[in-house]
């Protein structure tokens, strides 16, 4: 018998195996953008407006973490979005908006600002609760003391709440 002749039935014997094994139901959840969702289980996604309950407010805040985190899922994963009650659900409120001086100078005055957001969010997943939480997320944005904070406030809000929304999103989503 030509040895070959057994590596090759070796080797189709052992590809043989490795398919039955994937066929059998491993499987390994993989995405470019991070998400790794259990796609059998959950199919739709909801987002409950999320009020600003800041002692300061900021009028395009609350719409645009909303309609962020709504875009992000409905690019990034392949779940449809509801309304509401989804298999997974996201719903939360703002709980800080300030602004305070970072940078000081030597003759004691601020440089520079910074802008931070505080928002507690509320994620249910339906289908495996082990990953449902409630958790405080932060983050901030510096701006010049020669601006007013009402003319950073444009620039600023969808800077930081994007890192907040790939915060949140990662949080959620990207169980490694």
């Amino acid at each position: 018998m030509n040895p070959f002749t057994s590596i090759r039935r070796y080797a189709r014997a052992t590809a043989a195996a490795v398919l039955v094994l994937f066929a059998a139901g491993c499987s390994v959840k993989y995405s470019f953008s991070g998400a790794s969702v259990n796609y059998a289980l959950s199919k739709t996604v909801s987002v409950s407006y999320f009020n600003n309950m800041a002692a300061m407010v900021a009028p395009i805040l609350s719409p645009t973490l909303t309609d962020e985190l709504t875009r992000k899922l409905a690019s990034q994963t392949r779940l449809q979005v509801v309304r509401e009650d989804g298999d997974l659900a996201f719903s939360g409120e703002i709980t800080g908006y300030s602004s305070d001086p970072v940078a000081i100078s030597g003759d004691e005055y601020a440089l520079q600002n910074r802008l931070t957001i505080t928002v507690k969010v509320k994620f249910v997943n339906k289908a495996e609760p082990q990953f449902s939480f409630e958790k405080t997320f932060s983050n901030y944005g510096d701006y010049n003391t020669n601006v007013l904070l009402t003319q950073a406030e444009g620039t600023l809000i969808p800077e930081i709440v994007e890192k907040l929304v790939d915060d949140i999103f990662n949080e959620a989503l990207s169980n490694w």
